[in-house]
């Protein structure tokens, strides 16, 4: 009888288990939905876009239709891909955003402004690829990322994480990097690791070990590089000669040891004696030097300066993390003259660690308080944008205000466009190229509208080609923004961009749309190649692009507006000709009828690049010449010109 119960028991258990095996294989579509749409719902809220809200509603997956939602992926009913790529999204998400995202294989948040703790993966098993390169993130990389055992490629380039890089030795692990962040500490000795080259881990300045070029000086691994114990059986073999060789060299450790100090003590006194000469004699030295073979420039400072109502003595407020160093350092670095812009010189100055920084000094500011200055300066710092310059440091004292900017090592736009013409060693500047700087200055002029809270002042106020830059890898980087609210007015209406808008010029106003407006003259400079009244430095005649591109459409010789040089491939004939429209509505005389800068990137990522394959032809597509484009141009042109 007993025997019987149990057998029926166990024939319980087993339907039972069989029952719900069944059930959760054959879940309905989206078993985990509800969940799922939750987490995606909570994403949609902590990255607040406009675009989102609109398109990420009704069904979000159901079984394997194409999903309705913006580059969600499902597979089964459940979300498998996540690609929110270069839409400029904002905000900070929560290190636990994609607990409930269990079936998810790919995520790629790349070239946007989000920030916060990388997320954490630990409910995400099946993830193969994770891209969060471009972005804000901060602290340490996710020791989650050790638990995926699927991962093909991790991609955490351009952001500001710190601390040092997990002991990732996945087979699967085919890309990898983490180049310009604020890693730190020796990269663990995997093979996978040890198989990128420096590359990936560049721009990490206390980064060392192989790959990378800097080597780990100073240190002694007594077991490797990743910390593997000693062989337990050699110590106790061992212990007795220790013990024997280390009494022996105590005595002449300890003498070693204490000369050592007497040297070291010995050379800060040297130091210190050298340090104050030099600070007097920087002093009786003028500000700039010029020499037959090497400009130099040496930045003359007061001792003392005040920074939130404290006096403090020579000390720069950093803005970025970017690895400390002090004033003294700047006031030693050799320094190069980058030229003299509208509010103040500008320098290039190499610290003793090999980094270079751009330091610039400020003139002609309103009569601010330290504490106003540091306010503003501080409202300034807060833009954080892949193609906004980013401010690293400020040092403010009485006589003296100073900016330090990172450096961008390919130099200006109006370099890029105007320098070298017909030489043998022009670089040319063609239609990819020229597109991929229209998209990140209105990416970086959108973010500055959406997030400038006051109205009365504009944005940027100042762009034009000489304040756009690129860096290393000719990302544009957007410079001089958010002088508006610190140089004096009559100054700002003399010399900033915005305040040659057609609607200064009548009505003595600026707004968000001199910066449309100021961004419509920009595009002409790249679509002609002619110096822009705006860009052109003050020994430079400059056209009116504006002026001169309606009369060009109008009296029918469109066929001089484009640049040879940026209409190679022919297949860039209909982009350039889409581009030449948004401009000539940027420039519109009636800041109503120009477009708003939402919008203006819309229209510009809607435009493609060309295939490099295609071959490159210096003649002009006849299209951009013939009766029909004329005739399209000039009623599209004239209707601006109202």
């Amino acid at each position: 009888m007993g025997s019987s119960k149990s057998f029926r028991f166990f024939v319980v258990i087993v339907l039972l288990v069989l029952y719900d095996g069944a059930f959760a294989e054959d879940d309905p579509p989206g078993g985990f939905d509800g969940d799922e749409r939750d987490a995606l719902m909570a994403l949609k809220i902590e990255l607040n876009n406009s675009f989102l809200k609109h398109n990420w509603t009704s069904i979000m997956c159901y079984l394997n239709n194409t999903p309705n939602w913006y580059g969600v992926q499902c597979s089964n009913g459940r979300v498998t891909e996540i690609l929110l790529e270069n839409m400029n999204l904002t905000g900070k998400l929560r290190v636990d955003a994609l607990f409930n995202l269990t079936q998810l294989s790919v995520l790629s948040l790349k070239n946007n402004s989000i920030y916060g703790r990388m997320m954490d993966f630990s409910y995400n098993p099946r993830l193969t690829r994770i891209d969060l390169s471009s972005n804000n993130f901060h602290g340490p990389i996710s020791p989650s990322v050790l638990t995926l055992s699927l991962l093909e490629s991790l991609q955490l380039e351009n952001n500001r994480l710190n601390g040092s890089i997990p002991d990732l030795n996945q087979s699967t692990l085919k890309q990898f990097n983490v180049s310009n962040n604020n890693l730190s500490g020796e990269i663990p000795n995997t093979p996978v690791l040890r198989s990128f080259d420096a590359s990936s881990y560049n721009g990490n300045r206390r980064l060392c070990g192989p790959p990378s070029s800097t080597p780990c000086s100073g240190r002694s691994l007594a077991s490797g590089s990743n910390g593997d114990k000693p062989n337990n059986s050699t110590d106790t073999n061992d212990d007795s000669d220790k013990s024997s060789w280390v009494s022996r060299l105590a005595a002449p450790l300890i003498v070693v040891n204490v000369v050592g100090a007497v040297v070291v003590l010995f050379l800060f006194m040297i130091y210190c004696k050298k340090s104050r000469k030099l600070k007097r004699d920087m002093k009786r030295k003028p500000l700039a030097q010029d020499k037959e073979e090497n400009y130099e420039s040496k930045i003359e400072m007061g001792e003392k300066s005040v920074v939130g109502g404290e006096e403090k003595v020579g000390q720069l407020t950093f803005m970025e993390d970017v690895g400390v160093f002090e004033l003294g350092d700047l006031l030693k670095a050799s320094a190069e003259g980058l030229g003299k812009g509208n509010f103040g010189n500008s320098y290039k100055a190499r610290l003793d660690d090999g980094r270079n920084v751009v330091v610039k000094r400020l003139r002609d500011l309103k009569p601010f308080t330290s504490d106003e200055f540091v306010k503003e300066l501080e409202a300034i710092a807060d833009h954080k944008h892949p193609n906004l310059l980013p401010l690293l440091a400020f040092y403010y004292s009485e006589g003296e205000k100073l900016l330090v900017y990172k450096y961008a090592p390919q130099g200006n736009l109006y370099n890029r466009l105007h320098g070298g013409r017909g030489t043998k060693d022009r670089v040319p500047f063609r239609w990819n190229s020229r597109l991929s700087v229209a998209r990140g200055v209105a990416r970086a002029l959108e973010y500055l509208h959406r997030n400038t809270k006051s109205q009365s002042i504009v944005p940027h106020g100042n762009l034009k080609s000489l304040n756009v830059l690129l860096d290393e890898n000719d990302m544009v980087l957007v410079s001089d923004y958010g002088f508006a609210s610190i140089i004096a007015l009559p100054i700002a209406a003399q010399r900033m961009v915005s305040f040659k808008s057609p609607e200064y010029v009548h009505a003595k106003k600026v707004s968000r749309k001199s910066d449309v407006w100021s961004y419509g003259c920009l595009l002409l400079e790249l679509l002609t190649g002619r110096i822009s009244s705006n860009s052109a430095p003050p020994d430079v005649n400059g056209v009116d692009l504006c002026s001169w591109v309606h009369r060009a459409v109008r009296e029918e010789w469109t066929a001089e507006i484009f640049d040879l040089e940026a209409a190679a491939p022919r297949s860039a004939s209909h982009g350039m000709l889409k581009l030449l429209q948004l401009a000539v509505r940027c420039c519109d005389k009636s800041p109503e009828r120009r477009p708003e800068m939402a919008q203006v990137v819309q229209e510009v990522d809607s435009i493609k690049l060309v295939v490099d394959s295609e071959e490159e032809d210096d003649s002009l597509d006849p299209s951009l010449t013939d009766d029909s484009m004329s005739a399209s141009e000039r009623s599209m042109s004239i209707g601006g010109e109202r």
